[in-house]
């Protein structure tokens, strides 16, 4: 597993900034994909099914965007942090993947917005009377006004267990044992509450979006649902949740495969 890690960073690290920038795309793609459809799964949930039950089906319709992600081949912010593997073992310059981070970090941010643009255009989020829309609401004011510091440490949480998924799929042998090896902690993670930079890149935005494009319909959701649409700003998400959730994925995913390199590296 350790080998195969390697062998990974090392072929992604390796890859032209053009190919890098498009798979990129398809993985912020992917991930808004998954934020979408655990959006969908808790749309009209309140009061209805419990808050646990809730958070556990959100999870696992969530992992489908890890699953797209490693058996298609894309690029992921947060499972980039591998290619510090290579860099601890002095086969690869820190410049290189700092690069590769900016690039991939680009990429993810213009993936998870094309498709939040497609949510606005085909006025997705007025299915099931406006409960589709609401939910997204719900969950993009939610991420918006957390603190700095409890977004940091909610990011690190996050990419343990992402990361997590990543390692133990290069256990995998077959397609289907790569999915099973993902599902459980990327489950875990959203069940938890945990922050993903590269899925908010999409949650939020798409919850702005619906408030510039159609207030009246963020006006009536939030009238209705009690939620707190003033906390969710351009200024809010990235100060408050994109800026300290990036650093919090960074030192959850270093802690990983640092952790693993220390003790299986020879």
């Amino acid at each position: 597993m350790a080998l195969a890690a390697e062998e990974v960073a090392l072929k992604k690290i390796g890859f032209k900034p053009l190919k890098s920038f498009f798979l990129a795309i398809l993985a912020g793609l992917y991930i808004a994909i998954a934020g979408n459809f655990a959006a969908l799964v808790s749309a009209g949930s309140a009061g209805i099914i419990p808050f646990g039950i809730n958070k556990l089906l959100m999870g696992l319709v969530f992992s489908v965007g890890l699953v797209f992600v490693v058996i298609g081949g894309a690029e992921l912010f947060t499972g980039s942090t591998i290619l510090s593997i290579p860099v601890a073992a002095k086969k690869v310059k820190i410049s290189r993947l700092l690069s590769n981070w900016l690039i991939v970090y680009g990429g993810n941010f213009v993936g998870s917005l094309l498709f939040a643009v497609l949510v606005i255009a085909s006025k997705q989020y007025t299915f099931g009377s406006g409960a589709f829309g609401t939910a997204m609401l719900s969950i993009a004011s939610a991420k918006a006004g957390l603190a700095f510091m409890p977004a940091f440490f909610l990011g690190i949480g996050c990419n343990i267990l992402v990361c997590l998924a990543i390692w133990m799929a290069f256990s995998a042998r077959d397609v289907a044992g790569k999915i099973l090896a993902i599902v459980l902690p990327i489950t875990a993670f959203v069940a938890l509450g945990f922050e993903h930079s590269v899925a908010n890149m999409y949650a939020i935005p798409v919850g702005l979006f619906i408030k510039f494009f159609d207030p009246a319909f963020a006006e009536l959701a939030s009238s209705t649902s009690a939620i707190h649409i003033e906390a969710l700003t351009w200024i809010h998400f990235f100060l408050n949740n994109l800026i300290p959730v990036t650093l919090g994925n960074i030192v959850g995913g270093l802690f990983i495969w640092m952790g693993y390199w220390f003790v299986n590296h020879k």
